[in-house]
């Protein structure tokens, strides 16, 4: 982005931000998206929300046969927004490369891309758009990995989130989650605490922790 002073506005707490950030690194490529409110949302963005978060969760937690189409399980990412009239329209993810394309063909969610297959990495990334009003959307990168089901039947698979960051808690509505999916987030939090907390204490960056720890509250 290249702000100008023909395109630029004043920035305000009482909006809602959509930031979608990444980076190229020897060992990797991240694309993580994140939406956030510094002020006091309204029903439908928070409604909205925790609808895009709820299929971000639906879907990072699914489990499903090995070599099945992205298309075949897209709309688990949907359903949330789907129940009440809602939708988005982008792909539901990209394959992303180790150090080289972002947008990495042919892994994705869409009707021409390949099966799924552990060692794929891939985004997974909902959202919802109100024109003219706000953007939601919320990208993690995964990789697709070998599931343990109760059958012991191989091979299975379902994803593994490699980005942790927390999710902005003042725009979820926690009577919308099930308790499945409240346990995966607390789960997700304590993995983010064990990972990134220690991170931080060594850079001795003691804003970022705290911010960190009280992000990531059960």
């Amino acid at each position: 982005h290249s702000p100008s002073n023909g395109s630029s506005r004043t920035l305000s707490a009482s909006e809602m931000y959509l930031f979608d950030t990444g980076g190229q690194y020897l060992d990797g490529t991240t694309d993580i998206t994140r939406t956030v409110h510094w002020g006091e949302p309204t029903t439908l963005q928070k409604e909205a929300y925790t609808r895009v978060l709820m299929g971000n969760i639906d879907l990072s937690r699914l489990v499903f046969p090995s070599n099945t189409a992205g298309r075949t399980v897209e709309s688990f990412a949907r359903r949330a927004l789907w129940d009440v009239g809602l939708n988005y329209g982008h792909g539901t993810g990209h394959g992303i490369g180790n150090f080289l394309s972002v947008h990495e063909w042919p892994v994705g969610f869409q009707s021409n891309n390949v099966p799924l297959q552990a060692g794929m990495f891939t985004s997974i990334e909902p959202g919802y758009y109100q024109d003219g009003e706000f953007g939601i959307r919320i990208e993690d990168v995964a990789l697709v990995v070998e599931a343990q089901t109760e059958s012991g039947e191989k091979p299975f698979l379902t994803f593994e989130v490699l980005s942790l960051v927390p999710y902005d808690r003042n725009l979820i509505n926690l009577s919308l989650l099930s308790p499945e999916q409240i346990q995966y987030l607390n789960s997700y939090y304590e993995r983010i605490r064990a990972l990134v907390g220690p991170e931080l204490q060594r850079q001795q960056l003691q804003e970022a922790y705290d911010w960190l720890q009280e992000s990531t509250e059960p």
